[in-house]
């Protein structure tokens, strides 16, 4: 008999226990912080970190993953040393040549002109003037590629339009367009 007692003891116990569960409302959280982050508000002043502000500047000389500094300088005797002694990285017969005309269709056809003969579209309606043509220039692929990541007189950088790997790509089609003037 007392094993009857213990036995039904312990079904209504877990009976009990088992029927107030609610789907709809959840049991107490233990250590809630676990489950659910403390977020904090952007530009908000907080004691957390230092300066007492949450966007925090990256450390000094971080890189993002995947970037590859550009060490050469720009002075006219960082041109000289591009145009001297970087070679393009990439596999010629790797480069997509539909994706490099249309690079350079997008970033320098409207100056340099489709056919890089310094007609383009801009230099037609005279709003710059004394666009060079490719044939009359010295040009190599890594002073291509200095000029595009720099600028130039009153060209302006394409640093942040194009990727390393884009900014070689047009250099590879501008000296394409080159050879056929």
């Amino acid at each position: 008999m007392k094993s009857l007692y213990k036995i039904v003891a312990v079904v209504g116990l877990s009976f009990m226990a088992t029927s107030c569960f609610d789907k709809a409302k959840p049991n107490y959280q233990f250590f809630p912080n676990m489950y659910e982050a403390v977020s904090y508000e952007t530009y908000s002043e907080h004691n957390v970190f230092k300066g007492g502000v949450e966007a925090q500047v990256p450390a000094k000389g971080s890189i993002k993953r995947g970037f590859v500094p550009y060490e050469i300088p720009n002075t006219p005797e960082g041109y000289a040393l591009a145009k001297a002694t970087l070679k393009s990285p990439l596999d010629s017969t790797a480069i997509n040549q539909d994706k490099a005309k249309e690079l350079y269709t997008v970033y320098c056809a409207i100056c340099h002109g489709d056919k890089g003969d310094g007609k383009g579209n801009l230099v037609v309606k005279e709003k710059f003037l004394g666009v060079p043509s490719y044939k009359d220039r010295e040009i190599t692929d890594g002073s291509i590629f200095h000029v595009v990541t720099y600028g130039l007189n009153s060209m302006g950088s394409h640093a942040n339009q194009l990727s390393q790997e884009e900014r070689w790509v047009v250099a590879d089609y501008v000296l394409k367009l080159k050879a056929g003037l």
